[in-house]
């Protein structure tokens, strides 16, 4: 849960890159999916660690399990983080390649924070491209 004591990180042009919650009397950074980014560090290093984190990686393919029987390619289309009393959600897709002539497919709503069994692509994970 993003608590009262979280400060917003943005970039220049105000997109979110995660929060800056104290720990102690250091820092730490947490990404937009409530990762930590960080170990507890000085406020500038905190804000450097999402900065170099940034947020491309949301773009990428991740690997959703316990949906089908083996694991599902998707791709992340929205990340509310819980706040002001208000559960938090991501939505993930089954990867289409960008094909736009494909139906459709229905959404997978996740907790958030990121939840185990949404994670980044292994090097054994099934060719998604293969039936």
């Amino acid at each position: 849960m993003v608590a009262a004591d979280w400060t917003p990180h943005r970039r220049d042009d105000g997109e979110l890159l995660g929060w800056i919650h104290p720990d102690g009397e250091l820092w730490v950074s947490v990404d937009v999916l409530g990762r930590p980014v960080s170990e507890p560090s000085e406020w500038l290093d905190a804000e450097a660690a999402l900065d170099a984190h940034g947020i491309a990686w949301l773009a990428d393919a991740w690997m959703l399990e316990g949906e089908a029987d083996r694991p599902l390619r998707v791709r992340i289309v929205e990340v509310t983080p819980t706040a002001n009393g208000r559960a938090g959600r991501i939505v993930v897709k089954v990867d289409d390649f960008g094909d736009t002539s494909r139906p459709a497919t229905a959404p997978y709503v996740l907790e958030w924070p990121l939840p185990s069994r949404l994670r980044p692509p292994h090097a054994g994970d099934p060719d998604p491209r293969a039936l």
